[in-house]
């Protein structure tokens, strides 16, 4: 079992503390400090040589990857069918030696060679490199979890040689000479790079083209474009709900883990704010970006965040943290008796009005709270909105993150507005925001934060989620999960919210969740495919890199009126 939570008193003052700090430094210019593309080529330094004496520093304690825990005997409906599998039964199937990493990468192929043209998940599929990682796994020591583990990337994390284009014309030609740090931390420990996936342009909105025509469809309607996937990581959702990725990588500034994982059965896990390094990740927003795991369940959540997580020098967002904590025991579930039970006493604050009315959604998470409080640990209480919540979360004060995203991008705006595509509002919102408004909000994030820990936290240890912002403005952790499906059969999701550096706190209570229903298990139908399709389905294995092909004008279009009223 693991250790129980350190008192989060500390944490709350660290973390408010830290926060203020991080909003100074941005007004001061520290923003300046994050290399786009134009500029990162100097860099001497690359991720990799970063992890690897991050790894051998005297005194590190991040928990073990490599344990017990992290691997899980496979399902017997899973067994015949590896896209199947989740990460912990992949990893046990391939250190039992019941299946090999270019086993399960052949399966994924030929997923991805039938069913993408549809999906339309992927930017680029590396396939030589792919199976060359693959072949080299099965003859190397074997690593941890992730060992052989094909990854599905999104396409603003650097990837070394390989374009990074974070689907903008702006860096369209991009090809970064390292990995980020997450990427260099992840194939560190064994996994594979499948590919680069489709986003939202310059992570604002769902997946489209730069002049924003559709391009990634939900798993679950992937017949009816207008079904919305869930943005801005839309790519890496869908690779992983369409079996065509074991798990993959997104980042959130606005929902853009949690959306998309809510909208097709995943479990997305946005950490604190510096939990995991963006060095090497195309910036959004620098005191608002979170990188994290787009997952089939808790447990592969966990160790995907285990890995990717911890101090980087290149990034001093991460530094000064309370250690990583045990993840992967956290999102191990408990029995005691024979019953799941929770891994501690954990008070579960429910706000007003999350179950009001008779909709489908409020249908769901009625029965979502029903079965949470018949949990051995679990006790539901209200909490109350914050002091004047609506105001401090609204628009006028969310909004003061635009300056924050147009200033490293001020060269471009000045020279290259037409390089933004359909996204530019934004930024010219942003550039056209007073420093006094931007000041304002600072000031008002600060005041936010500090009623929630005392106001919400008082009472609670999570707190159920009705939207994804009010975090994301803050830098708490919260972790997104299914809880039920519509009469269409499109999945409903829901977000638990958390205290800063408590993440083994969310992955307990949703693996515990998830031991006793099995939304999680669901996965969609495989949409018709043609002669020609299956054809290429058993090919692909045998090319280099496959490039999505054209987007079909016939999915629709969004115009920069609607991506800059959606924009994350």
């Amino acid at each position: 079992m693991a250790n129980e939570p350190v008192d989060r008193r500390v944490d709350r003052r660290v973390f408010l503390a830290r926060s203020a700090a991080l909003a100074a430094a941005g007004t001061a210019g520290a923003m300046g400090a994050v290399a786009l593309p134009s500029t990162a080529g100097a860099a001497t330094t690359t991720a990799t040589t970063a992890a690897t004496a991050l790894t051998s520093r005297p005194g590190r304690r991040d928990p073990d990857l490599d344990q017990p825990n992290a691997y899980v005997r496979p399902r017997p409906e899973a067994m015949a069918d590896p896209t199947e599998l989740t990460l912990a039964e992949a990893a046990w199937m391939i250190r039992e030696r019941r299946l090999t990493p270019e086993r399960l990468l052949e399966a994924y192929l030929a997923r991805i060679g039938t069913y993408d043209a549809t999906y339309q998940a992927f930017n680029v599929v590396l396939v030589g490199q792919a199976m060359a990682a693959a072949r080299a796994a099965g003859r190397s020591r074997h690593l941890g979890p992730l060992h052989g583990i094909p990854l599905a990337i999104k396409d603003n994390y650097y990837t070394r040689g390989v374009h990074t284009t974070a689907n903008s014309y702006l860096f369209e030609d991009f090809v970064p000479p390292y990995d980020a740090t997450p990427v260099a931390r992840l194939t560190g420990n064994g996994a594979i790079v499948l590919g680069k996936t489709q986003m939202g342009p310059l992570a604002t909105t769902r997946a489209t083209t730069p002049a924003g025509v559709v391009t990634t469809v939900n798993a679950w309607a992937p017949a009816n474009p207008r079904v919305d996937p869930g943005g801005s990581s839309t790519g890496t959702a869908t690779a992983v709900a369409g079996r065509m990725a074991t798990a993959g990588t997104g980042t959130q500034t606005g929902g853009s883990i949690t959306a998309p994982s809510n909208a097709q059965n995943l479990t997305g896990l946005k950490p604190t704010m510096g939990r995991v390094s963006l060095h090497g990740i195309i910036p959004l927003t620098y005191t608002r970006d979170h990188p994290g795991p787009l997952a089939r369940d808790a447990k592969d959540a966990a160790i995907m965040l285990t890995a990717m997580a911890g101090e980087d020098p290149q990034d001093p967002r991460t530094q000064g943290l309370p250690p990583v904590p045990d993840l992967i025991t956290a999102a191990t579930p408990v029995r005691r008796a024979g019953k799941v039970s929770l891994r501690w006493q954990t008070r579960i604050g429910i706000l007003p009005g999350f179950a009001d009315g008779s909709s489908e959604t409020a249908q769901a998470r009625k029965a979502y709270l029903t079965k949470l409080a018949s949990i051995p640990g679990a006790r539901l209480v209200d909490v109350p909105f914050p002091d004047e919540w609506d105001l401090l979360t609204g628009n006028e004060f969310n909004n003061v993150r635009l300056p924050e995203r147009s200033e490293p991008f001020m060269p471009y705006l000045r020279e290259n507005l037409q390089g933004f595509g359909v996204s530019v509002l934004g930024w010219l919102q942003g550039a056209l925001l007073g420093g006094n408004e931007f000041l304002t909000g600072q000031r008002a994030k600060l005041l936010l934060l500090e009623r929630v820990l005392d106001q919400i936290f008082d009472h609670c240890d999570v707190v159920v989620q009705t939207g994804p912002v009010p975090f994301d403005i803050l830098g708490l952790p919260e972790i997104a999960f299914p809880i039920g499906f519509t009469g269409a059969g499109l999945p409903i999701g829901t977000i638990l919210g958390g205290l800063p550096y408590g993440e083994d706190r969310l992955v307990s209570v949703v693996a515990a969740y998830q031991a006793v229903t099995d939304w999680q298990w669901r996965r969609p139908a495989d949409p018709p495919t043609t002669t020609a399709d299956a054809r290429r389905g058993e090919t692909l294995a045998g090319r280099g890199v496959v490039r999505a092909g054209a987007a079909d004008p016939a999915r629709g279009r969004i115009g920069a009126d609607e991506v800059a009223a959606t924009m994350q």
